[in-house]
């Protein structure tokens, strides 16, 4: 070959490597109808997010930039959705799910996930159950409802000083879950007989007059609520017009910026108590708050509960494939399994199982509308 077609040959192939790309696909499933849409939203938008910042930075990874790609889809909160969006994104070859929000959904799901070969980490749901079934897939950037249910018995009992305990559940994978941890952690500290009524109710409900009429005779200082905000907001209402004067206490299906709409003026001030499975303070505030100022910016809508969980849980996914240097899901997920990650939910590494190490849980109340943190406490 001549001098100057060799040279022109390696300038083509120089500028072949420089160019050369890969396209990753990330998958994101949650709820984009139906009551939980919004929150489900929240998820998608929030892993949109650093989807965008991922693009921006220009990673290699392997030799090769990396083209960063968001597949969202619409599991409806339902189980049988659930499995045929695990199974369509599967076969998109999407290499990480960020997803899914409800317990009902994200357990039938991580296993056609599993049986791929490819990582999954929930920005929401708490069932311990997901984590418990042995898929090395399976990751969760919050707390599970052992904690949750613990920590928000012992507040009730300790802080609330409550004697007369009642519970309501939805009947899901997450409301009844969270109800029973809860009742176990009540009973281990204030006693059986602190627990005057057990109901249940669906996740569709809107009249709960019998239940809460049961329940109004026990007179009870607290109602627990295991469930959605799209109930416990009607459910508030209800209560005021019974005249139950008890606080209602939940965990973060109902703790959104959504549930004063939906109780108007029987949220009151401080009557209800709720947790968000994940939690973050000192020097992690001013991150968060930043990160909450550019959601809004980005999408004009406030953020929900979830979206800074999905922006990490797409954060800890990338980094796992930068420390592995490899996109494939069976060469980075050993890394993902050892991942050390400060995040704008607080710092992130998993247990032998998938848990978040260290989980925090942030308590809120509301005041004249408005979501108010009360604390943050860490599991144990």
């Amino acid at each position: 070959m001549p001098p100057r077609a060799a040279i022109a040959a390696a300038a083509l192939l120089l500028g072949a490597s420089a160019s050369a790309q890969t396209v990753v696909k990330i998958g994101s499933a949650s709820p984009l109808s139906g009551p939980g849409a919004h929150q489900g939203k929240d998820i998608e938008n929030g892993a949109q997010l650093a989807i965008d910042d991922l693009n921006a930075k220009g990673i290699v990874i392997g030799g090769q930039k990396v083209q960063w790609q968001l597949l969202a889809e619409d599991d409806a909160a339902d189980p049988k959705s659930g499995t045929a969006v695990a199974q369509k994104l599967v076969d998109a070859r999407v290499a990480g799910v960020v997803g899914h929000l409800n317990s009902g959904t994200t357990v039938p799901a991580s296993k056609i996930y599993a049986a791929a070969g490819i990582p999954q980490i929930s920005p929401a749901a708490t069932t311990p159950g997901y984590t418990q079934q042995g898929f090395k897939t399976a990751f969760r950037v919050v707390a599970n409802d052992r904690l949750i249910g613990r920590t928000l018995a012992t507040y009730t009992a300790k802080a609330l000083k409550a004697q007369r305990i009642a519970i309501i559940d939805d009947r899901t994978a997450f409301g009844q879950g969270l109800a029973d941890e809860f009742a176990r952690g009540v009973r281990a500290i204030a006693g059986n007989e602190a627990i005057v009524s057990r109901q249940f109710t669906n996740d569709k409900a809107v009249d709960f007059s019998a239940i809460l009429t049961q329940i109004r005779a026990k007179k009870p200082d607290v109602i627990f609520y295991g469930g959605m905000e799209a109930v416990a907001g009607p459910m508030l209402k209800q209560m005021k017009t019974l005249g139950i004067d008890a606080r209602l206490v939940s965990g973060d299906g109902i703790c959104s910026e959504r549930l004063p709409l939906l109780a108007g003026d029987a949220l009151g001030d401080g009557k209800v108590i709720c947790v968000v499975a994940g939690g973050i303070d000192g020097p992690q505030e001013a991150s968060h708050a930043a990160f909450t100022e550019r959601y809004r910016a980005r999408f004009a809508l406030p953020v929900e509960s979830y979206a800074p969980y999905a922006y990490d849980a797409v954060m800890v996914l990338a980094a796992a494939m930068q420390a592995a240097q490899s996109t494939a899901p069976a060469r980075y997920l050993p890394a993902l399994a050892k991942v050390r990650h400060e995040g704008v939910t607080g710092s992130i590494a998993f247990d032998a199982r998938g848990d978040l190490r260290n989980a925090a849980m942030t308590m809120f109340t509301y005041r004249q509308g408005r979501k108010v943190k009360l604390q943050v406490v860490r599991g144990r």
